[in-house]
């Protein structure tokens, strides 16, 4: 008597296949805490968007979670939101970076000196910045 054994087909999302695969390439992921000034606040990323490290070499944005990628828009509901930006992973050489959402228009994102650890993941407080 022969055993014949079958495995059951397993439909794995793209976006879970696209997690799992940045997973095991060398990211940066830095985890965003926005907080709302009105009850009707809207965010958004730009693909624009890339770290800076203290040796001026540019890491670009891979992945957005929880946050509208322009032209789209976030609607915050005045109580803040938390967003995670995975980016091409960092330089051994790089010690700080600074996140910058490179758009020529009010209201990016910037934060300066963010310093690196061991971990390559972050969490930050980003602020819109006006020109």
């Amino acid at each position: 008597m022969t055993t014949i054994v079958t495995y059951p087909e397993v439909k794995i999302e793209a976006q879970l296949k696209q997690r799992l695969n940045l997973q095991e390439s060398n990211v940066t992921i830095v985890h965003c805490v926005y907080s709302a000034y009105s009850p009707l606040d809207v965010v958004r990323i730009w693909p624009s968007t890339v770290l800076i490290e203290d040796t001026k070499e540019e890491r670009k944005l891979l992945q957005a979670y929880n946050i509208s990628i322009a032209p789209e828009w976030t609607l915050v509901n005045g109580k803040g939101l938390g967003f995670t930006l995975i980016f091409e992973g960092l330089s051994k050489q790089c010690k700080t970076f600074s996140l910058d959402e490179r758009i020529e228009e009010e209201g990016k994102f910037f934060v300066a000196n963010i310093q690196r650890n061991s971990t390559d993941v972050y969490n930050i407080e980003v602020d819109s910045t006006p020109f």
